[in-house]
């Protein structure tokens, strides 16, 4: 029984499991959302909040340990400390959020939003576009009637 074992396994090895929550918070960074399943996102939320605490230090000691976990990614590191870290303010902690989205349609895993709760509206805005119905029903743009010749 796996009683009181926190590490979420995801059916990979260590080296593979590391790797993949690695890519997961550099794509984080850098996009500020990322769409990904429910068990991966559980798995890279400690990670993510985990930079963000290190990044708060803003230390040369802190970069290079962000540039470790990170695979050296200079612009990851560089986007977190100069972006992502300030936006935090004085928040204590619960850096990020869960949004489930439901079943994807192949094969019916539980999908989610993995995203920065300081996320500003207007890279929301960007980032998420409208869906397809809601662009089918809306109303058209009314154009200027012309006007009769006189």
């Amino acid at each position: 029984m796996r009683h009181k074992k926190k590490t979420i396994k995801l059916g990979r090895s260590q080296s593979h499991r590391d790797s993949l929550l690695a890519n997961q918070v550099i794509s984080l960074i850098e996009h500020s959302r990322i769409k990904t399943t429910l068990a991966k996102a559980r798995a890279v939320r400690p990670f993510a909040e985990k930079m963000v605490t290190i990044g708060r230090k803003n230390t040369l000691h802190a970069r290079r340990l962000a540039l470790s976990y990170l695979h050296h990614n200079q612009t990851a590191v560089k986007s977190l400390f100069e972006k992502v870290v300030p936006r935090t303010g004085e928040r204590q902690g619960g850096y990020t959020r869960i949004v489930k989205l439901g079943h994807r349609h192949s094969d019916a895993s539980e999908m989610a939003y993995l995203e920065w709760v300081d996320l500003a509206p207007t890279e929301a805005a960007t980032e998420a576009p409208a869906p397809a119905h809601q662009e089918a029903h809306a109303a058209p743009a009314e154009a200027p009637h012309p006007t009769p010749h006189e």
